[in-house]
């Protein structure tokens, strides 16, 4: 049997894609020449660090916004400015991008800090004091036989701080020429953090607010550009794209997701153009996958109380604790956790956002109820359980 991959790619090049010119484009990852509409967040980022080109160790910052709001792409782009400007004037810098998702404890960022600095520390082994008087000996006779200014730049940073505690902040603010930058999707991420911590971030914050149907409408076109052929979007792509994102609390990653996948099915499909039509389908594709992503890797006994919510959804019961735990021991038999558990699984699935709940008044005498809702659409929610 031939290579697939081989065979797969062959295909590809012989038949001329007509729809992308690059797809990388439209990945969320892409850091284009101009971020459009995040102008004036660049701008304060570049405000608080500018003094590191005067010797000068800059404000900490945080940026806070809901996901696809552009922190990240803005963080990425002020760092490789700065770094320009510093080149420009001889001026030694290193900025460093964590994601926080990748390093869950204060010993995995520091020991990958120093790697990246040129001192290797193991992955495990060391005590956490060794690693950081590692990490801070770079700072008194660096690897670079130069003073050393390090940004560090730690993405969905509540993560790190909701498993492991702030003892990184600490670390790094106690560490001469050193400055972190810290994304959040949650306002609140502070209440992860210790008083003594706070005194020493000592933060200038940077808010991102949703982008409006307008603002990725802008920016869908700008990214377009670089990815179709001329002429291959219908004049309605775009627009339906921008609303749709927008009904997803401006969540551009979700709108370049759904260009992207519009476009897919038109290659696939062979068409002349990318329609309204394959928009709507690329938003079905892409909540099925999302929704089934999610619900693969859940422990068994919360897909089975998945599994009785959408029962009694399809039923048109108004689904309450209760009636949900009849019908999940219906489901699992004598393989039932106990009542109690079932709430912790009912939180888990709300933050996930595949439920709803909402506590009502029953009157006087009869207490207080919660009502569980699907978030999600039924049919996608079936699919996706059945199929696992």
């Amino acid at each position: 049997m031939s290579n697939i991959f081989e065979d797969e790619r062959l295909f590809a090049n012989r038949r001329k894609n007509h729809i992308f010119k690059d797809k990388k484009p439209l990945d969320h990852r892409f850091l284009p020449d101009k971020l459009v509409h995040r102008d004036d967040q660049i701008r304060k980022i570049a405000k608080y660090w500018v003094d590191v080109l005067d010797d000068v160790t800059p404000s900490n910052v945080t940026l806070y916004g809901k996901t696809g709001t552009g922190k990240t792409a803005a963080s990425k782009f002020a760092r490789e400015q700065l770094i320009e400007a510093a080149n420009n004037e001889n001026i030694f810098i290193k900025i460093e991008y964590i994601r926080c998702t990748d390093y869950t404890t204060e010993y995995q960022v520091i020991a990958q800090l120093c790697n990246r600095l040129g001192r290797d520390v193991p992955n495990r082994g060391w005590t956490k004091a060794e690693v950081v008087k590692a990490f801070r000996d770079l700072f008194r006779t660096n690897a670079f036989g130069k003073k050393l200014h390090l940004i560090v730049i730690l993405d969905e940073i509540d993560i790190l701080l909701s498993k492991d505690g702030d003892g990184i902040l600490y670390t790094l603010t106690r560490t001469d020429n050193v400055a972190v930058l810290s994304i959040s999707n949650y306002l609140d991420f502070k209440n992860l953090i210790t008083p003594r911590v706070t005194s020493s971030l000592n933060d200038k914050e940077i808010i991102f607010p949703p982008y409006g149907a307008g603002q990725l409408s802008d920016i869908l076109t700008e990214r377009a550009m670089l990815s179709f052929h001329d002429d291959i979007l219908n004049d309605d792509v775009i627009p339906l794209c921008s609303a749709m994102a927008a009904k997803e609390e401006g969540d551009a990653r979700y709108a370049l997701d759904l260009l992207k996948n519009a476009g897919e099915l038109a290659f696939d499909e062979n068409s002349e153009k990318v329609t309204s039509e394959h928009v709507i389908r690329a938003k079905d594709r892409i909540e099925h996958n999302k929704i089934t992503e999610i619900i693969s890797t859940l422990p068994l006994q919360q897909q089975r109380v998945l599994e009785a919510i959408l029962l009694l959804t399809k039923k048109g019961d108004e689904i309450t604790s209760g009636k949900l735990y009849e019908e999940y021991t219906e489901i699992s038999k004598k393989d039932s956790v106990t009542y109690r558990r079932i709430f912790d699984f009912i939180n888990e699935l709300e933050l996930l956002g595949i439920i709803s709940t909402n506590t009502i008044s029953r009157g006087r005498g009869r207490g207080r109820t919660n009502i569980i809702k699907l978030q999600c659409d039924e049919q996608l929610l079936e699919t996706a359980l059945y199929s696992i």
